[in-house]
């Protein structure tokens, strides 16, 4: 049973200067019903229970009050009992005779139970390290584990001036770039702060470009709000332009927006495919092959589940490269005693940096075929390929080149992120996960499991929006964008051109021009059997580069 609460009683806590509270004059209802308490339900309760724990309350003050049947009906009530209510023989029982009768049924149980519990001794907590989901326990997580603990602790030790042969610790545990200076890209913030708080469209202070891209999520969103619930699978215009990032990523291979899943980051996508996989027990429980090293992410994930965890091992003396002998070694091993299901690979690798080439990529996806594995491709680092000769290729593309019978039944789900790459948005939370040849019934289920969760944070889909349609050449934001990339427009072109096609030109702005426009500088010296071809796919990389940032 609730009980209001007048806001005067907020203040009272049975000791002190403060006024004790007074009773209404007239009866509370006797019927049940529930009302709000402004001191909320700590208050209420408190005040139900008080006049059995503050039982020597001063007799002065009570003797200067009159009694409950000689007060007006225009007073409140003495909020003190007379002296002979405290007496033993009367004891709690007369002086809950001053409430009305359902409130000292409620108090008199309450009694009745810290008695019994008193003779009891305290009883057993219901749910104790012995008693808890021994999966549970058996998580770890070491990214964010003792050693994270301890730093907590030293970092404290460090502001309460503890002396230490170090004056700060140095973060360089977790992928958190903004944790560790960055400072957040401009735009993807202009256009989350116009979706946040839409009065600032009629701003002068934020580039049109921004303010339009904004307008078109808040179009899209429920209420036009992002305060709203998306659906369960996440706004539908962003799923269509993560459709089409895809699209233009892998060269023009089709996505379909309806097999796109926006999520919390990447691992809440993959923690809900793992729960699709994860079945049977003894030695039909599902096994799933993770590299090692790995992120403690799949571990954790598959001890909380109860699955297997098969390791294969990358190979440390060829720069951490992903060997189909070894998976089968491990494969092999692991139907002793379960059921693998599943394998998973991480690419670029996570803590490892490799980039798989294609043809380790076309191998990987034989075997899983052969072995009637699900393909789990953790693909967030993506953007950060450094090392010269490396390239990213993405499981998606490869598998639809290699045709049938790979493209039209390889299972293969692949994961993106906002938090690495050039965002670096981490506590927004936003991803996505892309499905292919999933069963149409079972990504029903996905669906129903996704939205037990309700919807993707509004602001991490906002941001991955940004991050699958940046500003194009002719956009305002542009030029700013790509320098805070750290590159201008002119170079980021002549990059993308000599990555793709092998053309080497300059950019314009190591030879000067005006602000606002981009150039590049070329010789026409080659013979003309090579300068023919070069102008041939000089001329298809500028319109491709101009669909695609346009």
């Amino acid at each position: 049973m609730w009980v209001s609460c007048p806001l005067s009683w907020g203040r009272w806590a049975g000791t002190g200067p403060h006024p004790k509270p007074r009773l209404p004059s007239h009866p509370l209802p006797v019927a049940p019903r529930a009302e709000l308490c402004p001191g909320g339900w700590g208050l209420a309760a408190r005040l139900l229970l008080q006049p059995l724990l503050y039982s020597q309350w001063g007799q002065q003050a009570a003797a200067n009050r009159a009694p409950p049947s000689q007060a007006s009906p225009s007073q409140p009530w003495p909020t003190e009992p007379r002296p002979a209510d405290l007496t033993p023989t009367s004891g709690s029982c007369r002086l809950l005779s001053l409430l009305p009768a359902h409130l000292s049924r409620v108090m008199a149980l309450r009694a009745g139970e810290h008695s019994q519990e008193a003779a009891n001794g305290l009883k057993e907590k219901v749910l104790t390290l012995d008693s808890m989901n021994p999966c549970v326990r058996r998580v770890e997580y070491a990214v964010r584990g003792p050693i994270v603990q301890r730093a907590l602790e030293l970092e404290q030790e460090l502001r309460q001036g503890v002396k230490k042969p170090f004056t700060e610790v140095i973060r360089a545990n977790i992928g958190d770039a903004q944790a560790m200076g960055q400072i957040p890209i401009t735009f993807p913030r202009q256009v989350l702060a116009l979706c946040v708080h839409p009065d600032l469209l009629n701003s002068p202070d934020f580039p049109e470009d921004a303010k339009r891209k904004a307008e078109r999520i808040l179009q899209a969103c429920g209420g036009h709000s992002l305060g709203a619930y998306s659906i369960s699978a996440g706004v539908q215009m962003i799923r269509e332009d993560v459709a089409r990032y895809i699209e233009r990523r892998d060269g023009g291979i089709p996505a379909d927006p309806n097999n796109i899943f926006l999520s919390t980051g990447a691992s809440d996508a993959i923690v809900t495919v793992l729960k699709l996989l994860v079945t049977g027990e003894g030695r039909t429980r599902t096994g799933v092959l993770i590299p090692i090293p790995q992120y403690p992410l799949y571990s954790a994930a598959l001890a909380e589940f109860n699955a297997v965890q098969v390791d294969y091992y990358l190979d440390e003396e060829r720069a951490w490269s992903l060997d189909v002998a070894e998976l089968r070694r491990a494969l092999g091993q692991a139907r002793d005693h379960c059921r693998p299901r599943a394998l998973c690979v991480i690419n670029p690798g996570n803590p490892t940096g490799q980039v798989q080439t294609r043809e380790c990529i076309e191998d990987v996806i034989r075997f899983a075929f052969e072995e009637r594995l699900f393909l789990l491709a953790d693909e967030v680092y993506q953007d950060n390929v450094y090392a010269k000769g490396s390239q990213f290729h993405s499981f998606k593309k490869v598998l639809m080149e290699m045709g049938p019978p790979y493209a039209a039944r390889q299972e293969l789900a692949s994961f993106h992120s906002i938090s690495k790459g050039y965002l670096g948005e981490c506590g927004f939370r936003g991803g996505y996960v892309e499905v292919v040849n999933m069963d149409a019934a079972v990504k029903q289920q996905m669906q129903k499991l996704r939205s037990v969760r309700l919807c993707p944070p509004t602001p991490g889909q906002v941001l991955l929006d940004v991050a699958v349609s940046p500003p194009a050449p002719s956009d305002p934001s542009f030029a700013q964008f790509q320098a805070e990339l750290g590159l201008a427009p002119d170079m980021f072109f002549c990059l993308r051109l000599l990555e793709e096609t092998g053309i080497c030109v300059v950019p314009g702005s190591g030879f000067g021009q005006r602000e606002g426009t981009y150039h590049f500088r070329m010789t026409i010296l080659p013979p003309m059997e090579k300068l023919r071809p070069l102008l041939e796919k000089l001329s298809q990389f500028h319109a491709k580069f101009t669909r695609e940032y346009s």
